[in-house]
């Protein structure tokens, strides 16, 4: 995993190299900021609140248990299938643009399933949230890029940015416990006002796309069928495989037909004039790097609430609400240090962060191991908690940061869209291996689902250490290539004389 160099602690910028004036913002920043994160932490809160409703849905409806879990998984799969669509859209069609269809998308699909008179149109309303969501999350990484240039106003912007969505994450917990016990209906309908309210202001506050300059658009359909299905598939074969079996072949069918897409998109990008996604930029060692870290960000994280929200309600018998305040002081610890986060790139570099990040959610991961019969929240929850809210918003900030940094600006929302598909499939991969790991909790008694939870514990520790490692690695890999470069360049320098001296005398 490739982050950029460290910069020196001297108030250079890591990313640009020189020195920056304070960071100061009018009015109309700060409303535009507010706005964009609005619209993100909303995506988060609709990923997470939802959940916790589910089985009320179920009830209602009668639905089997297999059914029930598309409730939450057909955010998933549109949020991840549409991601790279929906940032190449951003660029072509304008970040503004996007943006104000996707508030409007997300606004009407939560109010259909809030409205659903049976379960497949709740499912339906799910997955058009997620095509919503799939349209302002990498638009508004982008809006954020092109209002704030690089160096310390974009850390701060991304760093505040970092903190209302993984606020949004932590309080999704409560918001979804305190509503569903008045109607799970509320935790869709919740989402409209705040998505119209948000439409409103980037209306009022972001500015307008740049005019076309009137040269002729060309539209890669072939690209964005291709690439759209791919995902669509792989993020389904992932959803499905913990209960159709990594190995049956159905979960191998479909990730056979997402890769041979894949395939097919990658020959159509490399001879469309206009493609959706120029190959070229996967080379880009530090925007991939990026999206691996955030895989593993936000797939330990998701994980390890899925296992604690099991351990607390399922095995300990908590009410959602009590489970949901339990989380909570994630949140409040995200929203303390992720703004200073940002200021902080500035004088530590960007492998820092997330190295300290990472190894900080290790530790926690490894503190929550701890969990037994009647463990206490004090001693063993809370420690791991008060970690993950100081890591996350350290190694969420520098991902961030990373990835659209140095990118061009016609591909600012690919790159976003890239990032944010790492987030998302990271998630479904990591809680799909984890969902393996604890087997099957249905069936088991008190005993095995405790060893089921330190299983899945362990795959979360694992995952979180491992990429902790990849940071000190990929810079000491670096430091080796260019100390080797170095030689080299050393050698042709003074092998240079020589030859010329030699070519003299054989004159």
């Amino acid at each position: 995993m490739t982050i950029a160099d460290d910069a020196p602690a001297d108030g250079a910028s890591p990313v640009t190299g020189g020195t920056e004036p304070p960071v100061r913002w009018g009015l109309r920043e700060w409303l535009m900021l507010v706005v964009v994160c609005g619209a993100f932490s909303l995506d988060a809160l609709d990923n997470i609140m939802v959940g916790i409703a589910t089985p009320q849905i179920k009830d209602e409806f009668d639905m089997s248990t297999s059914a029930a879990q598309w409730v939450v998984s057909a955010y998933v799969l549109g949020f991840g299938g549409f991601l790279l669509l929906g940032g190449r859209m951003s660029d072509l069609l304008g970040k503004r643009r996007v943006f104000l269809v996707g508030l409007t998308v997300l606004a009407v699909g939560s109010l259909a399933g809030g409205l659903a008179t049976d379960g497949t149109l709740v499912i339906i309303g799910r997955l058009v949230m997620g095509i919503g969501a799939a349209l302002t999350a990498p638009s508004a990484l982008s809006i954020i890029v092109s209002n704030f240039p690089e160096g310390p106003q974009r850390n701060r912007a991304v760093g505040i940015y970092t903190a209302c969505g993984a606020v949004g994450y932590s309080i999704g917990v409560v918001v979804g416990g305190a509503l569903t016990e008045a109607s799970w209906r509320w935790t869709f309908v919740l989402s409209v006002p705040v998505a119209v309210a948000a439409l409103v202001g980037a209306l009022l506050l972001v500015p307008k796309d740049p005019a076309h300059d009137g040269g002729k658009r060309h539209y890669d359909v072939g690209g964005a069928v291709t690439v759209t299905a791919a995902m669509l598939l792989l993020v389904y074969a992932i959803v499905q495989a913990p209960a159709e079996g990594w190995l049956s072949g159905t979960t191998l069918g479909v990730f056979a037909v997402s890769v041979l897409l894949l395939a097919a998109f990658a020959v159509i990008e490399s001879r469309a004039p206009q493609p959706l996604l120029r190959l070229g930029l996967l080379r880009n060692k530090s925007l991939v790097g990026a999206s691996l870290i955030a895989a593993a960000i936000l797939g330990t994280y998701m994980s390890y609430q899925f296992v604690g929200s099991l351990y607390l309600q399922t095995y300990r018998g908590w009410s959602p609400l009590e489970m949901a305040f339990a989380f909570l002081p994630i949140g409040p610890m995200i929203f303390i240090f992720a703004p200073r986060a940002g200021k902080w790139l500035g004088r530590t570099g960007l492998r820092r962060p997330v190295f300290g990040g990472m190894l900080a959610y290790a530790v926690a991961f490894l503190l929550f191991l701890r969990l037994g019969e009647g463990s206490s929240y004090w001693t063993m929850l809370l420690p791991s908690m008060l970690l993950i809210g100081i890591g996350f918003p350290f190694a969420f900030t520098a991902a961030n940061v990373q990835a659209t940094t140095g990118v061009d600006e016609s591909e600012q929302g690919l790159a976003a869209g890239i990032l944010q598909t790492g987030y998302q499939v990271g998630a479904a991969v990591v809680l799909a291996v984890v969902t393996v790991r604890m087997g099957d909790e249905d069936t088991a008694g008190p005993a095995e689902m405790l060893s089921g939870y330190h299983q899945g514990t362990w795959v979360i520790v694992v995952i979180a250490g491992v990429s902790a490692l990849s940071v000190p690695i990929a810079a000491g890999a670096a430091r080796l290539r260019a100390g080797r470069t170095t030689v080299a360049q050393g050698t042709a320098d003074t092998d240079e004389p020589a030859a010329e001296s030699a070519g003299r005398s054989l004159g």
